[in-house]
């Protein structure tokens, strides 16, 4: 799984309301995590229950393929079996590339259609406004007057979170940066803020900057020592779920993928006292 796809998915599934709001009109009462039925890639992106009920299914992609309408056809018959009833599917892209895909089947007697949308066609000053950090570091792909002024906003809003909460927040912007080419900026910006005072403090990620990184070395390490915190984190976890449970399935490690070093903490606590892999992932 790409990473930025990892990031944004854990972004609209926890801090990122307003973003949904602007994509399908609904807010997300609950995510489903299924395995869909006889489908060729059967996990859907991302799938979730409003408050009336209303199935509604994301997904994600960042480059053009010409076969999507068909996997989204088969993406939506798929959680018809399971649920019963249709749901409301929107395409998002996230690509540089302009966006070419279509989003229709037609046939004699056929016609399957969805929503497609560009995330640059989103209001991302709109997002930058709002209260909620996912729909900010979302913002950073959207359409922006000034992407500076916007990655010194997002930069500040991290910066006012809890400690442990920032360091997965900038890794989240660092890494969809990286499909605006905004890395550098990001960098530039965080060597300006209290954050970077906070990092440097940080027992992980202190004595590399304290022995001085040079320019353009920042960015990398920002990335590098961010993401080796998760995989730690990740490492502990899985060795716990194999000592207690026996070999991890693939679906527990896609899982595991997505969540953030405070999540993965918690799951470490709660190994001894779960029955199963099943009941401590679900």
């Amino acid at each position: 799984m790409q990473a930025y796809d990892v990031a944004l998915k854990l972004l609209l599934q926890q801090s990122a309301r307003l973003t949904m709001r602007q994509l399908t009109g609904a807010v997300i009462e609950k995510w489903l995590d299924v395995e869909l039925p006889k489908v060729q890639n059967p996990r859907a992106d991302l799938l979730g229950e409003t408050v009336d009920g209303t199935l509604v299914h994301l997904e994600l992609q960042s480059r053009n393929e010409t076969a999507m309408p068909l996997r989204m056809a088969e993406y939506c018959l798929g959680v018809y079996r399971l649920y019963e009833k249709f749901p409301l599917q929107v395409l998002l892209y996230v690509g540089e590339a302009p966006l070419r895909m279509h989003s229709e089947l037609r046939g004699p007697n056929q016609w399957f259609q969805y929503r497609t949308v560009d995330i640059r066609d989103l209001d991302g000053d709109r997002l930058l406004e709002s209260e909620e950090v996912g729909d900010n570091v979302i913002a950073i792909l959207a359409r922006l007057q000034d992407d500076k002024e916007a990655v010194r906003k997002i930069v500040g809003k991290i910066a006012g979170l809890a400690a442990g909460e920032r360091g997965t927040a900038l890794s989240q912007l660092l890494i969809l940066a990286g499909l605006r080419h905004l890395e550098e900026t990001v960098a530039q910006e965080v060597r300006k803020m209290p954050i970077f005072i906070d990092i440097l403090e940080n027992k992980v990620l202190g004595p590399e900057y304290k022995r001085g990184l040079q320019e353009g070395e920042l960015i990398g390490e920002l990335k590098g020592e961010l993401k080796g915190e998760l995989k730690g984190e990740r490492k502990i976890l899985r060795r716990l779920i194999e000592k207690r449970f026996g070999p991890i399935p693939g679906w527990a490690e896609e899982r595991m993928a997505s969540r953030s070093a405070a999540d993965l903490e918690e799951l470490s606590l709660r190994v001894l006292d779960a029955q199963s892999i099943e009941d401590l992932l679900k």
